[in-house]
């Protein structure tokens, strides 16, 4: 049986820091913090406003094509089966998987992109991932002594380090997260289950939507075409659109068994025996191999090639930024039109904040009602 890792895990165990939280909370025998994490996440209105927010496509009709919501919880299968495997906390890499994406504007990468533009012009920025962390620290209301969901450190520490390292001189008001130190295995596997996911999930939305052509792919992706010449000399004879869904689950668990093989021999390969042993490594453990990472890279080109910059999905993605703009420029030069909860904002936060706060937390049908009934009012 191979080595787990289970000395470098988040324990979970009574007097761990990353269990604290802001405001006291009372204990519950049955659910360890993290599974109460994860619950107070899945109940948030921010978390169900996930089901109506673009992953790939924001106007091509289908029922099938992937949102926020079904790709977070496709992430978050894979990293609790990579956490599972490697004897780390599986609650708390489920935790974080389910929370990675809470503080996507709607319109994808689009609405991002243009949101940061418009705060960019008012010496601002637009990070997903400190957005996240305002969501589950301020705007979420459920709780009658406090604002927020009072998460554990553990998941406040993780929302904010999964995908990137933050220093302190760029953000002071992230001291609190330990950024001097590299953040859980938990934490790190999360930004490559998040890949994993999307690569194996934007083919088979490219496919359906007719954008992209399997043969094509498999000319082109070498480790589709690897796993599709697997699967089809077991499945000889059978149709090309089973064979391909074949593939990509294959591929899905190539690349996932790659991250779990890999970060267990970097962890060994240091002589981590702990938690600190992790956190004070200079690099991240959780990654693929070369080999693993080479492949990764020409199907994410070819994806940027051949779906998400094509002319069909760039008109939709103009759009997007069209609409998140002018609505941004429109509560800019005419504030009091906001909710009174959100104007009554400004005075702290800032106009330019509180607008992209506003426009963040849409869904993508909200935010083109919002649109057609100002563009009605006001000729843009």
């Amino acid at each position: 049986m191979a080595l787990d890792l289970h000395r470098c895990a988040v324990t979970g165990d009574p007097g761990d820091l990353l269990l604290t939280r802001v405001y006291p909370a009372p204990l519950r025998t049955s659910r360890t913090a993290f599974q109460r994490d994860r619950e107070r996440i899945v109940q948030s209105r921010a978390f169900r406003r996930l089901a109506g927010k673009t992953q790939v496509f924001t106007s091509r009709a289908s029922d099938h094509f992937r949102s926020r919501l079904t790709h977070t919880i496709e992430v978050a299968q894979i990293a609790r089966a990579a956490a599972s495997e490697l004897g780390l906390n599986e609650d708390l890499a489920e935790t974080l998987a389910l929370v990675h994406d809470i503080g996507h504007p709607p319109f994808g990468h689009a609405g991002e992109r243009a949101l940061d533009r418009c705060l960019t012009r008012h010496g601002r920025r637009f990070d997903h991932n400190v957005h996240a962390l305002r969501i589950v620290e301020h705007f979420e209301q459920r709780y009658a002594a406090h604002r927020g969901l009072n998460l554990t450190l553990g998941v406040r520490e993780g929302i904010i380090k999964h995908s990137r390292d933050y220093n302190v001189e760029q953000h002071p008001e992230l001291a609190a997260y330990l950024l001097d130190e590299r953040p859980p295995l938990e934490a790190q596997l999360i930004d490559l289950a998040d890949e994993i996911a999307y690569l194996t999930a934007d083919l088979d939305d490219g496919v359906e939507s007719g954008l992209l052509e399997i043969g094509h792919i498999r000319e082109h992706v070498d480790i589709l075409g690897r796993c599709y010449r697997m699967v089809e000399k077991e499945h000889a004879g059978v149709d090309e659109k089973y064979l391909f869904n074949e593939a990509l689950q294959l591929m899905q668990n190539v690349l996932t068994d790659d991250l779990i093989a890999t970060t267990r021999e970097n962890a060994i390969a240091i002589g981590a025996e702990s938690l600190a042993d992790i956190r004070r490594h200079p690099m991240r453990l959780a990654v693929f191999s070369p080999q693993a990472e080479a492949e990764r890279l020409q199907e994410k080109r070819y994806l940027y090639d051949m779906l998400y910059t094509c002319e069909p999905l760039e008109t939709e993605h103009d759009k997007a930024e069209q609409v998140v703009t002018a609505l941004f420029d429109y509560w800019i030069n005419d504030p009091e039109e906001l909710p009174m909860s959100h104007f009554d904002a400004v005075e702290n936060e800032g106009l330019a904040r509180v607008v992209a706060d506003y426009i963040a937390g849409m869904t993508d049908t909200f935010i083109l009602q919002q649109y057609a009934q100002i563009k009605r009012a006001v000729r843009f």
